[in-house]
């Protein structure tokens, strides 16, 4: 589904996807026996976190689509979508309670809130053994992507994301350091400003 609703710059064909929400449905249906297990390794729980997250998102929209962005959806972040092992998960619990602890920053570049802002939806799933391939690439394309990220060694002007999520990023130090390790620069300490973050839906009609 996602190689065949989803561009390789993250767009994404809602309007197509839409006829065929129920895949996605059976799909979303079919994880819960997959649950991670406590003996499970952290990139599996990782994978299997990452892609529902993504999958429920985009089903959120398919639901409430035509719509201009995510934040038309009220409660978001609360609305309990899933349900495994007699629990039940929103949004915000996945990202929250579950990636969010698992000492990953990098997660914040593979969820996708769909909006054109975000990082890029992967048009493909993420997978345990690719994993930590996948996930250097994505932070590379998002450093990388000039719209939402302007890096030079006296000049920075990061996604909001590196703000609203600052705790998981670390002090202003290691954030230099994590964007060094990236994008192979030197930066000279410069002050950090950031792009106001665009909600609109990263929609796209596909050829």
């Amino acid at each position: 589904m996602l190689n065949k609703f989803v561009s390789e710059n993250g767009q994404v064909n809602y309007k197509a996807w839409i006829f065929e929400q129920d895949n996605l449905n059976t799909y979303v249906t079919t994880l819960k026996g997959f649950h991670p297990k406590d003996k499970d390794s952290k990139n599996q729980k990782l994978a299997f976190w990452i892609n529902l997250h993504n999958a429920l998102t985009v089903q959120l929209i398919l639901k409430n689509y035509p719509i201009k962005s995510i934040h038309n959806i009220n409660s978001l972040q609360e609305i309990k979508c899933f349900s495994s092992l007699n629990k039940e998960y929103s949004l915000g619990d996945i990202k929250n309670k579950i990636l969010r602890k698992m000492n990953e920053p990098r997660v914040h570049f593979a969820i996708n809130f769909t909006s054109k802002s975000s990082p890029r939806l992967l048009n493909q799933a993420f997978q345990e053994k690719n994993l930590e391939n996948q996930l250097i690439k994505i932070t590379n394309d998002f450093l990388k992507d000039s719209t939402k990220n302007k890096i030079s060694p006296n000049q920075l002007k990061l996604s909001e994301i590196f703000k609203r999520f600052k705790n998981d990023f670390g002090t202003k130090d290691q954030v230099y350091l994590f964007i060094q390790n990236y994008t192979g620069l030197i930066l000279n300490k410069p002050k950090i400003n950031y792009f106001i973050y665009n909600w609109d839906l990263n929609e796209s009609v596909l050829k």
